[in-house]
């Protein structure tokens, strides 16, 4: 639903009806393809697809050839290893054991880098029971609030072997892509960054003109503009909207004044 919504914001005919597999856009070119999300990388490194959305966790644990162009800032969450609440076990202690995980070639490539050899059990779901049921000693898996890991008895135990999201991959660099694909890329992107940034506007004597930019640099430069009053100017500059109230208080605490704060629907830089 995150990648539809994205995708149509963008500008493309992205809707389907009830369980339809394809949509096409014809007035952009674009064919849309809805498949299972483990497969997505799979299609997109065999050249079957031009671009695909799906998470970074499963397009790595695919092995399949695939480039990954853009991160989308949604389905965020971080690839861990857990054991059970009362066992003191590292991963780096894991030599001999089973490791349950739906994503068998991160974990393989995980522990042959830390020098382990554990015996790797793949299963395609509900892996955090599989302790209890005495299928594995430890798991790895993809966690996000980490509430179905408690109720299974099982902690989280070293670093992230990966901090997942969803991403939009191809097989070719983007100025090997056909056109539409990278004009596709190129508007995602500008959705993207226009999600993370807000316009920020407010006028101030120019004698403080020097100290403001300071504070809203923007991304190049900001927008400086005469005002009918004299001495004092309106500015525009980009800023990132996780910190935009904090910039609020230091431009009014240094005489700026009219401060407006909208938001960016679209951009490209």
């Amino acid at each position: 639903d995150d990648a539809v919504a994205l995708i149509r914001e963008a500008g493309y005919r992205c809707r389907r009806s009830d369980r339809e597999l394809r949509v096409t856009d014809r007035e952009n070119a674009v064919e849309f393809t809805f498949l299972r999300p483990r497969d997505i990388a799979v299609y997109v490194g065999a050249g079957v697809l031009d671009l695909g959305i799906t998470g970074r966790d499963l397009a790595r644990d695919s092995g399949a050839e695939v480039v990954e162009l853009l991160a989308l800032g949604f389905g965020r969450a971080a690839f861990r290893y857990a054991v059970p609440n009362d066992s003191a076990l590292t991963p780096e202690q894991f030599g001999g054991l089973r490791v349950a995980t739906s994503y068998p070639t991160l974990v393989a490539a995980d522990l042959a880098a830390r020098g382990v050899a554990a015996t790797v059990v793949r299963l395609d779901g509900a892996v955090e029971i599989s302790v209890q049921l005495g299928v594995a000693d430890v798991i790895a898996d993809v966690v996000e609030s980490g509430e179905t890991l408690r109720q299974a008895g099982l902690r989280i135990v070293g670093e992230p072997l990966l901090q997942s999201e969803a991403v939009l991959l191809s097989r070719l660099p983007l100025a090997e892509m056909p056109p539409e694909a990278q004009t596709f890329v190129r508007r995602l992107e500008g959705i993207i960054v226009a999600r993370d940034y807000v316009m920020v506007e407010y006028d101030t004597p120019q004698d403080l003109l020097e100290a403001a930019c300071k504070v809203t640099p923007g991304l190049e430069s900001p927008t400086v503009a005469p005002l009918s009053q004299t001495g004092w100017v309106a500015v525009k500059a980009m800023t990132r909207r996780s910190e935009v109230n904090r910039i609020m208080d230091r431009l009014h605490a240094l005489g700026a004044r009219g401060i407006i704060v909208t938001d960016i629907r679209t951009c490209r830089l």
